[in-house]
């Protein structure tokens, strides 16, 4: 990972998680590309190898043995991962325009996001049809296979006689068996094109013996909910349609102006530049090497990992670019879905039970590659750049220079200048950033109280715009605990010395979060400022506005209420696992959905629902928050440790050990607290200390409205509120005020 002492001079985005990319990250893990701030952008965290794709709907490989981690990959590599959906790209601002966020600046950028079986054109086919790729379609039309085959008999047809729906055909007949009638239908006049006519013979056979209908020359002009129509006007019935004809690149590819094949595939020269934009890498299914084209297979996208990662290097550091030489013969193993494998190379032909333990062989063994990451030195750049990072000022001259912070200001009032603008002519705001100055001013309403408060994070997550909205939503939660409502922020950015245009990018991309869930909460932001850190940092100043007759205490709460959370726990542990590398991606997906999920909804829930008490689970933990709640009255809370709602995951990091780097100073805080013995399962103590960032709300509610409130709750999107203790009267045989009682056993600061 780039360090202070290796400034970023250059950003490079890989767009996709295939084969390639996930060699390529490994690669760059063990040898960095000194001065390559390296984004990954995937709309999976959790990337299928197609491998193991048979092998896995035959049964031989669960879910996670045949899905690669590119959180943990990037992780590896020192990669920022951006969870999201690649529209297109503008090739002559260099941008990626990522779904539902700002764009991406990059000074290069690398494709290998696959190919899908070509739908259009054909009716019904999009509506109808489960296509082969992307894989999670292909895996969630499956699964509703497998359900409906338990209770009656199913019909199939699979389009596309290739080796991979030959493949599927004979493997979904050995799952399914007397519960399915399968046909396969092709284009072509015979199977298995591009393989030798002994390895048709082969499977021509086992069709015919797993009573799978084959017509060849057939072409499937319109797809229904009942089945599809031919070219030659027959129609076959059909439950479910599997489409896995030719491979097409995604739209966007060709939509973005890149020179692509009639296919819409990006057209690469041998050193894998896109031949209209040298700044441009393609690797895998999605290129098409001009002059020496091959199979779209995964045997390729591997061998490409390594001259993409040489020349992307060497692109970076201005040196000449190596060829790429693609092997002219490869062997095939496909799977029977019965442990046996047929070999498929030139003229070689076979099956046998020996083919399929060489196939799983490779296949373990390049997951365990990407799986088993060495432990590697933080690399130490020796670049001009890196000397001056050396040497930056500090005080004030560590501010980001005034031309970078005016060409972020710029793109932001681009998008968000409407909104300064209107607040200043609605009289919300006096000075803001429509025209900036020394401070920021406004005048609360006549009759509101003004609630302030301040958070600073270091980025938790590579992705700056998601860290931006994090931090942003957890600096609101604060308001939202007392009821308030938002009115503006003061942002203060930290971001690490690199070059101007990559110290831009980084600043650009976390202030567009932060305007983000600021606009979203009904606020604006007024001011700022920005400075130069070891780490990417946020500090946020948040503004509310509150009747003060409305305003939520703590010390308001009451013995007889009942406690209700608004999140589940876990965040702390599950990141501090991530560090270590021993999480899985889908534990992070679920976490930074709870993380993102505004606790503003839910303040107004607990209100309407008699609450007067309220407080943001944070870094201090459950327990640490609702001590500051019990103490100014000296109240004691019981608290059901099996309620506590845990994140995936976070229970069995807490079982193996792992915790926050907090965590000891939460338990050191309480002074003495025990865990009671046969409490609850290991684990759902230590949940009580772990710290959350952008955590929950938790509040005392009348008993007689809990039910109600937790049921509103869920309705408005918090699925795991719940009640998880309630408040009783001092008890005295205490010293110090404020206790808490876990079963049957009194735990007290």
């Amino acid at each position: 990972m780039n360090g202070p002492s290796t400034p970023a001079t250059h950003d490079l985005v890989l767009v996709g998680g295939g084969h390639t990319h996930a060699l390529a990250l490994r690669m760059l893990g063990m040898r960095p590309i000194h001065g390559a701030r390296i984004t990954v952008v995937s709309d999976v965290s959790a990337a299928p190898y197609s491998g193991m794709l048979p092998g896995h709907v035959a049964g031989f490989y669960t879910w996670e043995e045949m899905h690669v981690d590119l959180r943990r990959l990037c992780a590896f590599a020192g990669a920022a991962f951006v969870l999201g959906r690649v529209e297109g790209l503008d090739p002559e601002r260099r941008l990626v325009h990522v779904a539902g966020r700002p764009p991406l600046q990059a000074d290069a950028i690398s494709l290998n996001v696959g190919s899908t079986p070509r739908l259009t054109g054909v009716p019904g086919a999009e509506t109808w049809a489960i296509p082969a790729k992307p894989v999670p379609q292909l895996l969630a039309g499956w699964e509703r296979v497998k359900a409906e085959a338990a209770g009656r008999s199913l019909r199939l047809v699979l389009v596309g006689g290739g080796a991979g729906g030959v493949e599927l055909a004979v493997t979904m007949h050995h799952v399914l068996g007397g519960r399915a009638t399968l046909t396969l239908l092709h284009q072509g006049a015979h199977l298995l094109p591009g393989h030798n006519a002994r390895v048709r013979r082969i499977f021509t056979r086992l069709l015919a013996e797993r009573s799978i209908a084959v017509h060849t020359g057939t072409t499937v002009v319109e797809v229904t909910a009942d089945g599809v129509h031919t070219a030659g006007g027959a129609f076959v019935p059909a439950d479910f349609v599997f489409w896995v004809t030719q491979a097409a690149a995604p739209s966007w590819v060709a939509a973005s102006g890149l020179a692509t094949t009639p296919d819409g595939f990006l057209r690469v020269t041998p050193t894998l530049q896109a031949i209209d934009h040298s700044w441009i890498f393609g690797a895998g299914d999605v290129a098409t090497v001009d002059g020496a084209p091959r199979p779209k297979s995964g045997v390729f996208a591997v061998r490409m990992a390594k001259p993409l990662v040489a020349n992307l290097r060497a692109w970076v550091e201005g040196r000449p670019l190596t060829p790429y030489r693609p092997q002219r013969q490869f062997l095939s193993l496909i799977g029977t879905g019965d442990g046996q494998a047929v070999a498929s190379r030139r003229w070689l032909a076979g099956r046998s039970a020996a083919f399929w333990t060489l196939k799983d062989r490779i296949d373990r063994r390049f997951m365990t590659k990407l799986a088993e990451l060495p432990e590697m030195e933080e690399p130490q750049g020796e670049a001009d750049l890196a000397q001056s990072a050396r040497m930056r000022c500090l005080g004030c001259a560590a501010k980001v220079g005034s031309p970078s912070l005016a060409r972020v200001m710029e793109r932001l009032r681009a998008e968000h200048g409407a909104a300064w603008q209107e607040a200043v002519r609605a009289g919300t705001v006096l000075v803001g950033l429509d025209a900036p100055d020394d401070g920021a001013a406004f005048t609360p309403p006549p009759g509101l109280a003004l609630v302030q408060t301040v958070d600073h994070l270091p980025a938790l997550v590579g992705d700056l715009h998601l860290f931006g909205r994090i931090a942003t939503l957890h600096g609101l939660s604060d308001l939202f605990a007392m009821g308030a409502t938002p009115h503006s922020a003061l942002a203060a950015a930290l971001v690490p010395f690199a070059a101007p245009a990559v110290t831009e990018e980084s600043l650009y991309q976390m202030l567009g979060g932060v305007l983000c869930e600021l606009a979203a909460a009904g606020a604006v932001l007024i001011g700022g400022h920005s400075a130069e850190g070891s780490v990417p940092a946020l500090g946020l100043t948040c503004n509310g506005l509150i009747e003060p007759g409305r305003l939520l205490r703590k010390s308001a709460l009451g013995a007889g209420e009942i406690l209700v959370l608004t999140k589940p726990l876990g965040v702390g542990v599950l990141f501090a696992a991530e560090m270590r590398r021993q999480t899985r991606a889908s534990w992070i997906d679920t976490a930074l959905e709870s993380m993102l999920l505004s606790n503003q909804a839910a303040a107004a829930i607990l209100r309407d629902h008699g609450a007067r008490a309220a407080t943001d689970v944070t870094g201090f933990g459950l327990a640490g928050h609702l001590l500051e709640m019990l103490r100014p009255a000296g109240l004691t809370a019981e608290i059901d440790l099996a309620a506590l709602p845990a994140l995936p995951g976070a229970l069995e990091c807490l079982r193996r050990g792992l915790a926050s780097s907090l965590a000891p100073a939460n338990r050191e805080a309480l002074d003495g607290l025990l865990a009671p013995a046969g409490a609850a399962e290991p684990g759902r103590f230590e949940l009580l200390l772990d710290p959350q960032t952008s955590g929950g709300l938790l509040a005392g509610v009348p008993a007689e409205r809990a039910a109600a409130c937790v049921e509103a709750l869920r309705a408005a999107g918090y699925r795991e509120a719940g009640t998880v203790g309630r408040v009783t009267a001092p008890d005295r045989t205490f010293p110090r005020s404020g206790a808490l009682r876990l079963a049957t056993d009194i735990i007290a600061p």
